[in-house]
């Protein structure tokens, strides 16, 4: 099980703006901090905590932050609609687009998928496997 993301981010401010016009959509809760921002799924007292969390951090060596090539952090929202939504609440928050929300011949018939790369540059998919709604074949 992942237990927890990280990316790095030079400016928080925009991070944030970034990460907050999806995350809190996905029932991610906002916690900041002098390290960066922590986002995490509630959870009821007395319950496990709900995985992965998702931070947002300054590189702790104090160099500027860089993306992995070939790495990307994937959120799966409930419906398409709501791929769709969110992506473009996410390209108005400052993020860039990297191929709009959609199925792909390449993947699972059911796998509606937008992606992102936000501010700092980091790859990020919003997608759908909702088995209610149509699927890329009908």
């Amino acid at each position: 099980m992942i237990a927890y993301v990280t990316v790095g981010a030079d400016d928080m401010a925009r991070a944030k703006r970034f990460y907050s016009a999806f995350l809190s959509a996905l029932g991610y809760g906002l916690e900041e901090g002098p390290e960066g921002l922590t986002y995490t799924l509630p959870t009821e007292p007395g319950q496990a905590a709900a995985f992965p969390d998702f931070y947002v951090k300054t590189p702790f060596d104090g160099g500027p932050a860089s993306v992995g090539n070939g790495s990307m952090v994937a959120f799966e929202a409930r419906d398409q609609t709501q791929v769709r939504d969110l992506h473009a609440a996410a390209l108005l928050a400052g993020g860039s687009d990297e191929g709009q929300p959609g199925f792909r011949a390449a993947y699972g018939p059911r796998f509606y998928v937008g992606y992102l790369r936000d501010p700092q540059g980091n790859k990020i998919a919003l997608f759908s496997s909702n088995r209610d709604e149509p699927g890329r074949d009908g």
